[in-house]
Formats: structure tokens, sequence, C-alpha cells
């Protein structure tokens, strides 16, 4: 990982993001009972914060964490929060949530007395009743639609907002992609051959839907103005038609 980052304070706080996480997994891995197993779309999101795993009655997790005496029900879950377009090392984030288990309506209940976010930047320690009572970002679950549309159908504007990047991050780039985007701003994926880098550009104020995250990406593009492509991306334009 590089040190490109830039412009990182307006940015979620770790209690919002760790929401967010959860928000947009589609699989966690949870550990209880000396067991640990793996469900795909077996969590949902209490609004108090406590997760409630759906997972079959037959299962090693389930007679685990009910047949535990309550001082041994303690549980770790796991998730992973993954870049959607295919960028160099796309785990943006990891999550994790302890606790204790506990039926409930047809599922387990665990309500977090430990949160542990961990990013690129390092570890934090999330307060539980600040966990409780965040939200995720308003963008979260149609982040992996928003990013791949704009990788996928318009490159041109990805390269035209990275003449808002200084021009020592972009040295020897090999390729740039969007990696996230959040109510307050917009991350690049700047690539070289042997490292890479992570670039923001915030919003001139935050974005709490879809109509109002297009009118802040036009007006980072706008702010880009018409200005000559970067020259290491012209670089890369000219090794790629060689």
């Amino acid at each position: 990982m590089g040190d490109d980052t830039q412009a990182w304070t307006a940015a979620p706080g770790a209690a919002e993001r760790a929401h967010s996480v959860l928000a947009a997994a589609w699989s966690c891995a949870v550990t209880a009972g000396g067991v640990r197993e793996e469900y795909v779309g077996a969590h949902t999101v209490a609004d108090d914060g406590a997760v409630l795993l759906t997972v079959p009655e037959d299962s090693a997790l389930h007679a685990a964490a009910l047949g535990a005496p309550r001082q041994d029900s303690r549980a770790v879950l796991e998730f992973a929060d993954v870049a959607p377009v295919p960028v160099r090392d796309r785990i943006r984030a990891r999550l994790w949530l302890a606790g204790r288990l506990t039926p409930a309506a047809g599922a387990l209940r665990l309500h977090p007395a430990r949160v542990v976010l961990r990013r690129a930047c390092g570890a934090v320690l999330v307060e539980p009743d600040e966990y409780a009572g965040a939200r995720p970002d308003p963008l979260a679950a149609a982040e992996a639609r928003l990013l791949t549309h704009l990788a996928d159908a318009h490159p041109d504007a990805v390269e035209r907002l990275t003449r808002l990047v200084r021009p020592e991050s972009l040295h020897a780039a090999t390729r740039v992609l969007p990696l996230a985007v959040d109510r307050h701003g917009l991350t690049l994926r700047i690539e070289r051959t042997r490292a890479h880098g992570d670039v923001r550009l915030p919003f001139h104020s935050p974005a709490d839907d879809l109509a109002q995250l297009t009118e802040r990406v036009h007006a980072l593009l706008a702010q880009a103005g018409t200005a000559g492509c970067p020259r290491a991306l012209q670089r890369q334009r000219a090794d790629g038609d060689g």
C-alpha cells in the first residue's frame, strides 16, 4: 500500500463504516464453541445494531451456540469488505463483531459487545454505544452497482478525474480505477507495476441519495476541467497501443 491517500478529512466515521460493511456484505464467517462456519445471505441487522443469523437448525453452529453454557456461548462474526471493481488487493476492510449468541425467533442473535474495524490505515476499536447509534452510509447498498458502472461504462470519466490528483501521486501509474464511494467522496485506486495507492476526491457537500451523488460527481468532473491527460496515463495508453 502506498502513501498517496489525501483529503481524508471528509470521510465516514468508524461506526458508520462498520454498518456500511454489514449493509453491503453478502457473506460472513462465524466462530462459536470451537466451530467455524461460513454463510452466504444469512445475516440481517436490527435497528439496535444486533446481527440476526438465520442458519439451519441442524448446523454445527446452531448446536454449538445453543448447547453451550451461557458463559461459553461467545461468538465472533467476521465480514470482509470487498471492492466491487477488480483492483489489486480487493479487501478494503474487515469487520469483527464479538458477543454472545442467543436464540431469537428462529434465528441466532448477536448483540456486539466488541466491534473492531480494520482498514488499510490500521484497526480501530468502536465503542458499542457508538456502533449501536450509527447507521450505514446511504449509498452503501448501491455502491457496487455504481462503481462497476463507472469503471465499465465511463472509463473516460475516471481518466478525467485523475486531473484532480497530484502529479506525483500518478508517477509510474499503470491503471486507475474507482475503489470506493460514499456520501462524502470518491476514492480512486492508483496501481503501479509493484505497488498501489489510494486518492480520495471529496465532494463539496455530502450526498444523501443517488440524485445528489450524480450532482457531486458532475461537480468533480467540472472541477477537473478540460486539461490534457496526465503524462503518466498518456504513457500507459501509448504502451497499450504499442
